[in-house]
């Protein structure tokens, strides 16, 4: 399909309504010998921008997983029905038409609810359905929504076709065409505010979207897209919108505030630039802040350039928050100025869902809740994530073992073939549990929460020793006679869960009373010390395999193989197959934690 800039490109103004909201100077005091006339009262506008971000695929506040309502222990409430109920809240209080509704992107990844419309029942096929989040996200009315990194797990096919059925532009200024070099989707989108009895208000939001892209997704978007950094971008794009007459410019960026990245120095781009960019890039009056999943209700950041104050929110993921933005203008000398930038955030529990996204998707809720409980055999006993950080859990093992099974039946016949397959796998969720009996979709879906693809990689045994060693790192140091509180055992530096790894058919111990980077000791393949140039073939996620978590040697390593069918989706067919799960047919101990040679547990 061309990449081309599509319809939005083409409309970058939008005509809004507007209304003053105008407030009056005091007159000044009256003059005993000659009097003057009252200051004429300044002309004010106040606007509010409304945000979400990492919605996705969460419509409703429901558990597929688990087949019921959503619950946490905070209380929090998810989806954009109850994201639909606070915008037309605070629409009435502000009236509409001094209001802008935004996203920073991840919307069409995340959920059965999405996977369903982009695998099962595809929106590309021909005659085929309207995306839920297209259809949610229209009926409240959008005004447009930057472009994340997990638009692209599906490829660029159904990204185009989601594209295609919204009614709002999909902004992505730093996603370009890979041969172009020109963008391959809206860089930003205008609107104006009129304003009674003065000049209009012109409002631009720049999109700009992650460049990890390049890394995550490589298999859909090499030699196709390319994603320059966000600074480099917004100090392109914002000037030309100043030049455009914008009295008011809004960054929606698909990227987190810590300035850190998760890739390494695979990419010469930082993966959370916001701030960054607030700070390195003049003319920014807001950012709406995605990516990183977490609360931030105002950040303010000062431009080192001019001084001025940048003001950051990222609302929770999931629509459990909406972000605002109360931006007060004034008129003078001409031109309307920013004169103040407040942010906030409202949380979705303290709201019902909105009955008009209820009813309309109920059917497409209705299907993927069918489909999600199908089941599809048996399990001899409950399988649980709880202890899957610090143990090693089977529930992992059955991850692992279907990936080995997967990559030697794709090998077979190759001059590969007869080389050891191991695999790698991470604990991506704290709460995943297969019961006892009949196995559902749903069960083994919350076991693999991503809709990662499987790779074989060409690995050394050095190379396995400096993974798993990397990988070890995401356990906090504890000597041999403290007290070992498994709640503050892991995440050591804030390395999430997704990006600690199990591997497969190797024996070691992790001795946590070591500092990172000494720390695995003990490690034999088939009851021998590894041997350091021996070859193995890893069964590894595409996320890893591309660089996702800056593991070693793993990105550059020889690809032997590759596929396109989800990892969620080879358990499914491996437990199908089988019909009985039962821990005997996938099971082994592979690792332990140890302090100084003795067992953590």
């Amino acid at each position: 399909m061309p990449l081309n800039r599509r319809k939005f490109l083409k409309k970058s103004a939008v005509a809004g309504a507007g209304v003053a909201i105008a407030g009056a100077a005091a007159a000044p005091a009256a003059q005993a010998a000659e009097p003057r006339k009252p200051a004429k009262p300044a002309k004010r506008y106040s606007l509010t921008v409304l945000g979400t971000t990492d919605l996705h695929g969460h419509v409703f506040n429901w558990d597929y997983f688990k087949d019921a309502e959503y619950t946490d222990a905070q209380g929090n409430a998810q989806g954009l029905a109850r994201v639909s109920t606070l915008v037309n809240r605070i629409r009435e209080e502000k009236g509409r038409e001094n209001t802008l509704l935004l996203d920073a992107g991840d919307t069409i990844q995340g959920t059965p609810l999405t996977y369903y419309y982009a695998k099962v029942d595809p929106i590309t096929a021909k005659g085929g359905p309207v995306h839920p989040m297209a259809q949610a996200m229209n009926a409240i009315g959008y005004d447009a929504v930057a472009l994340g990194n997990h638009e692209f797990n599906y490829g660029i096919e159904t990204l185009r076709k989601f594209e295609e059925q919204c009614d709002f532009p999909l902004l992505g200024a730093n996603a370009l065409d890979a041969r172009t070099l020109k963008p391959a989707f809206p860089p930003y989108f205008m609107k104006t505010f009129r304003v009674k009895g003065a000049p209009p208000v012109k409002v631009a939001v720049l999109g700009l979207t992650n460049p990890g892209i390049a890394i995550w997704d490589k298999a859909y978007v090499q030699g196709k897209l390319t994603f320059p950094g966000l600074e480099e971008q917004a100090a392109k794009w914002v000037p030309k919108l100043r030049s455009m007459g914008a009295d008011v410019v809004v960054v929606s960026a698909h990227s987190g505030s810590s300035g850190t990245s998760s890739y390494g120095d695979q990419l010469p781009y930082v993966e959370n630039s916001a701030a960054l960019v607030a700070q390195q890039v003049p003319g920014i009056d807001a950012i709406l802040v995605g990516h990183a999943h977490v609360e931030i209700p105002e950040l303010k950041v000062v431009n080192a350039k001019t001084g001025k104050t940048v003001v950051l929110s990222e609302p929770l993921a999931y629509a459990e928050r909406l972000s605002l933005f109360d931006i007060e203008l004034v008129f003078a000398r001409g031109r309307w100025s920013v004169e103040s930038v407040a942010a906030s955030v409202v949380n979705s529990n303290t709201v019902a869902d909105d009955p008009k996204i209820t009813k309309l998707l109920s059917d497409e809720h209705a299907k993927v809740v069918a489909y999600v409980n199908q089941v599809v055999g048996t399990a001899t006993e409950t399988l649980t994530t709880v202890e899957a950080r610090y143990k090693d859990a089977p529930i992992i093992d059955l991850i692992t073992k279907v990936q080995e099974d997967v990559v030697r039946e794709a090998l077979a016949g190759t001059s590969y073939a007869s080389l050891p397959v191991i695999a790698q796998a991470s604990p991506f969720s704290r709460t995943s549990e297969i019961p006892a009996g009949e196995v559902t979709i749903r069960d083994l879906s919350s076991l693999y929460v991503y809709d990662n693809t499987l790779v074989a990689k060409l690995m050394t045994g050095a190379q396995l020793r400096a993974y798993l060693e990397y990988s070890a790192a995401y356990f906090v140091q504890t000597a041999a006679d403290a007290v070992v509180d498994v709640a503050k055992l892991t995440n050591a530096g804030g390395r999430p869960d997704y990006n600690y790894d199990y591997v497969s058919g190797l024996s070691y111990d992790i001795d946590i009373a070591q500092p990172a980077g000494s720390r695995i000791k003990n490690l034999t393949y088939d009851g021998a010390p590894l041997d350091d140039v021996r070859q193995f073939v890893l069964a590894v996620n595409n996320y890893r395999a591309n660089g996702g978590g800056a593991f070693p040697h793993v990105a550059s390593a020889q690809e032997l193989w590759a596929e396109s069918t989800e990892i969620r989706t080879r358990i499914a067919e491996w437990v199908t197959a089988k019909g009985v799960l039962d821990p005997k047919d996938f099971a082994s101990v592979d690792w332990k934690l140890t302090r100084n040679g003795t067992p953590v547990f």
